[in-house]
């Protein structure tokens, strides 16, 4: 058994471009229409945060994530969780979860981490999806509920 999970194209382009698009915009207006040294100064700050959101965005949706015998893992070496820290599965509409995604349930609190669309992990709990294709999380999913369940003897 072994599962992949990339960003989607479209959704990846569209959530850069607006990321860029604001960043760019209240940056263009600091620097064209803002009266005052404080609001130059803002507007400045909310560019330069938008625009490296939508850096780290960008380069955080390259990412692949793989399941395997050995867990889950990202395509840059990182080991979101082993087999043996997952203890369950959130699907439900109203579940924390990413968007067209899950949070599985860790047995154990890990280090926090978060790729911007792809996943984040806080304490014992790690969300996968984001800008990732509903159908390919939702098979992900899936597979990880069966090998739950086959190790659960359910």
């Amino acid at each position: 058994m072994e599962f992949e999970l990339r960003a989607a194209p479209a959704r990846r382009a569209m959530a850069v471009g607006v990321l860029y698009v604001f960043g760019g915009l209240a940056v263009h207006t600091a620097l064209t229409q803002a009266d005052g040294v404080l609001w130059v100064a803002a507007l400045l700050a909310l560019g330069a945060g938008g625009l490296a959101a939508g850096e780290a965005l960008r380069r955080a949706t390259r990412l692949v994530l793989r399941l395997d015998e050995t867990g889950l893992s990202a395509s840059d070496g990182t080991l979101l969780a082993g087999w043996q820290d997952i203890a369950g599965i959130d699907r439900g509409s109203f579940s924390l979860k990413p968007s067209n995604g899950f949070t599985l349930r860790l047995t154990r609190p890990m280090a926090r981490g978060w790729r911007p669309g792809m996943w984040w992990r806080l304490g014992h709990r790690l969300g996968i999806g984001g800008v990732t294709p509903a159908p390919q999380t939702k098979a992900m999913a899936e597979a990880i509920e069966s090998r739950l369940a086959q190790r659960s003897g359910a």
